[in-house]
């Protein structure tokens, strides 16, 4: 059943000249979930995020959210925040004055926005960086300055355009903790932007897989892992082996692939210990790659080297048919 608080993209289009940017997307964000927008650059992901916000317009189609249609609204009066990549936070300002900043422009008084900002930095752990300036934080406390002021308006939608890129790796798996708690005490409907699958896997109730401007799969994040329904989609989620098998194309998670006495032949091009498995890459006798994660302990009881004959098999229950 469809609640009233969700965001609906209705036949979405872009245009930029003769290049589609978004081409006719329809999708329904539930309220108060976290969402994931994957795909490669160029895709149409952070356009459709734009467009969401009002940073964009449309060409064709409308966005509505709590049953509005809001297309025609400036961004301050969509009901959405957006948070942007490179944070552009205003360099002579105290983290309190940028966070409470939006509030300024729409003339809230100066106590009132500053229990506000107050409020929001407390929520973000940055309370005792109030009087700061930008420029003495890190990237990490940058990025919370700038959470909490998309929040401080109250968004019903919060908009994430790749927030975690600037972020070294160790500091971006604590922020993307902080980033699902922050979503689950406020229990807004969060929509996020990334190219990374683990980024994606981490964080998101639903996964929307976008290529070449529309929406190739999208779904609960362990459906689109366990079971992508296009090539493109089983290839960029990683993790998975395409193969033509009985002039179909299906896809086989890497894991699921073990070294037996039966099943395809193939010959090793790789091996590469990674501590809890081993990564073998062999190609098929019809040329295709196949990648097998094999449990450390399997493996040395039966070391393999590149050039040696393999067989593959798996559960034929564990490989699924993909769409064209």
């Amino acid at each position: 059943m469809r609640s009233t608080g969700d965001l609906e993209l209705v036949h979405v289009s872009k245009r930029y000249d003769d290049a589609v940017a978004v081409n006719n997307i329809s999708h329904v964000f539930s309220e108060g979930s976290y969402v994931c927008l994957l795909g490669p650059s160029g895709c149409g992901k952070s356009t459709t995020l734009r467009i969401i916000a009002g940073h964009e317009s449309l060409s064709d189609g409308s966005v509505v959210l709590d049953g509005h249609d809001i297309s025609g609204l400036p961004p301050a009066r969509r009901g959405t925040a957006m948070m942007f990549q490179n944070y552009a936070l205003f360099p002579h300002l105290s983290v309190r004055d940028n966070v409470a900043f939006s509030l300024r422009m729409k003339g809230v008084d100066k106590a009132e926005r500053h229990r506000a900002a107050d409020e929001m930095l407390e929520l973000v752990q940055m309370t005792q960086f109030a009087a700061r300036l930008p420029a003495q934080l890190s990237g990490g406390q940058q990025q919370r300055v700038a959470l909490a002021r998309a929040l401080v308006t109250k968004p019903r939608v919060l908009l994430l355009d790749e927030p975690l890129s600037a972020l070294d790796p160790f500091l971006r798996i604590r922020v993307r903790a902080e980033l699902r708690r922050l979503q689950r005490d406020l229990g807004i409907t969060f929509i996020h932007v990334t190219h990374g699958q683990d980024e994606a896997l981490a964080l998101a109730d639903e996964l929307v897989v976008m290529n070449n401007a529309v929406i190739e799969q999208a779904g609960p994040a362990r459906e689109v892992w366990n079971a992508p329904r296009t090539e493109f989609v089983a290839r960029f989620m990683g993790g998975h082996n395409v193969l033509t098998l009985d002039s179909g194309k299906v896809a086989v998670r890497a894991d699921q692939v073990r070294l037996g006495d039966d099943g395809l032949s193939a010959t090793v091009t790789a091996v590469e210990y990674q501590g809890a498995t081993v990564a073998l890459t062999s190609v098929t006798d019809a040329g295709e790659d196949v990648l097998a994660l094999v449990p450390e302990a399997a493996f040395f009881q039966s070391p393999r080297s590149p050039g040696d004959a393999v067989r593959l098999a798996w559960d034929t229950g564990r490989q699924h048919r993909l769409s064209a």
